[in-house]
């Protein structure tokens, strides 16, 4: 599955938490999400949190008050926020299809609850084969997007 697909894939199935997804679409979608908000967090918010923290250890060593946010940090916390949130449900999705793939329940997704421990056993469990042939989940992705042999 190539980049653009596999995006287009998990936002296409925005709320979906049943059947199964590739490697492929988990971890492009994964690239994806990491280079999008890093970047809109480099324009958006850590301009204005530099300036922020100057003010607040200038007011700090004059022993005044600390400056108030400023609008244009706050405005990046925000749209930051609201497409986090906006790409909270599609991220759950294609982890809880991810994980039944491989054989296991979309609930071990609370695994990344656990500290330490759980991110990593899911890291792994994202990068592990999925079931070469139909689980309780669903048909093998990969054996519908290759070509029958003939």
């Amino acid at each position: 599955m190539s980049f653009i697909e596999s995006i287009k894939t998990v936002l296409s199935k925005y709320a979906v938490f049943n059947g199964r997804a590739r490697r492929s679409e988990y971890w492009w979608y994964a690239l994806a999400v990491t280079i999008v908000t890093t970047i809109l967090y480099a324009v958006l918010v850590a301009p204005s949190y530099g300036e922020y923290m100057s003010a607040i250890l200038e007011a700090s060593a004059a022993g005044a008050a600390p400056p108030a946010m400023p609008g244009a940090l706050t405005a990046g916390y925000l749209i930051m926020s609201l497409i986090n949130l906006a790409l909270l449900l599609p991220g759950l999705g294609v982890m809880v299809r991810r994980l039944h793939d491989t054989g296991r329940s979309g609930f071990w997704v609370f695994f990344l609850l656990v500290p330490i421990v759980g991110p990593i056993m899911l890291i792994v469990w994202f990068a592990t084969n999925g079931t070469p042939a139909p689980n309780q989940y669903g048909p093998d992705p990969k054996a519908a997007a290759q070509p029958a042999a003939a």
